[in-house]
């Protein structure tokens, strides 16, 4: 549930974005000509890309380049919400606001080759950056375009100017450059992360009925039936190979629920998860 969301726009498109959410919540974002600097405030964030998977935890931050994206907003053993601040990066803005002084990332855009989540180090810079955005959403008498033009501009320049500069200049080249991955890679790279059918289909850029049809034509067997499938066999590796806890096995391979992981391994197997380690481990 979103509790509060402030938003500041310039020149008609939303630039700075503050959210606090009661977790546990989920939100698509499509972005395919923009990109945006993600900063979590408090909670932990769990965000996913077409192969990709980042965990980002309080008072840190990443680059998302154009793309499609999964963003999970959990709460933390520190705070029961989830608080975040994200800037907009949309190339014509950019382009406008620099007028003939456009960064290098812009006049020579790099291939999409760039991951498309980076992570940013978290410097005393950054967090006094956030703090001063923090301070305008609280105080919007005080906002203008001339101080909106000037942020975005202040967290450019920080950026291209941290003690990882070299590899953040690296990452802003492919801002708008989208990485492209082939339905393969990004089904069999979150066949454990726990992604619906609706989730894979926003990251192939396909509509659910589509998704399910090319997931056919590719694998002869339905999303539901092929994911289930390989998540159980993980799980009785898992079984046998480790002392890990049932239910921590459960989630490893993408199941949510517990009670529906045992159903499920109950049919495959004919045999409970327990049973099954226990018979497979005494046949040894």
């Amino acid at each position: 549930m979103i509790l509060e969301h402030k938003t500041y726009t310039l020149f008609g498109k939303m630039i700075f974005e503050k959210a606090i959410i009661q977790p546990p919540f989920q939100k698509t974002n499509i972005m395919p000509d923009e990109a945006c600097f993600f900063y979590v405030i408090d909670g932990i964030g769990l965000t996913v890309s077409g192969i990709e998977k980042m965990k980002i935890p309080a008072k840190e931050s990443v680059l998302l380049k154009c793309g499609n994206y999964i963003t999970r907003m959990l709460p933390s053993p520190d705070s029961a919400t989830f608080q975040t601040v994200t800037v907009h990066f949309h190339p014509e803005i950019l382009k406008k606001i620099y007028e003939n002084d456009l960064p290098k990332f812009l006049t020579s855009p790099g291939p999409g080759t760039t991951p498309g989540i980076s992570t940013v180090k978290s410097t005393i810079l950054i967090t006094k950056y956030i703090e001063s955005l923090l301070f305008y959403f609280e105080n919007p008498e005080l906002v203008n375009e001339d101080l909106l033009v000037l942020k975005l501009k202040e967290l450019i320049l920080l950026l291209t100017q941290t003690d990882d500069s070299l590899a953040i200049n690296q990452i802003l080249t492919g801002l708008f450059s989208p990485t492209t991955y082939t339905f393969t890679q990004v089904v069999e790279a979150h066949i454990f992360s726990g992604l619906s059918s609706e989730n894979l289909a926003q990251l192939t850029n396909l509509s659910l009925s589509s998704f399910k049809r090319e997931f056919k034509r590719v694998y002869n067997d339905s999303p539901a039936n092929f994911i289930r499938n390989k998540r159980l066999e993980k799980a009785a590796d898992l079984l046998v190979v480790s002392d890990e806890r049932i239910t921590d096995i459960a989630y490893d391979t993408g199941f949510s629920d517990l009670a529906h992981f045992s159903k499920c391994f109950q049919e495959k197997y004919s045999s409970s998860p327990s049973a099954f380690r226990l018979n497979q481990k005494k046949n040894k």
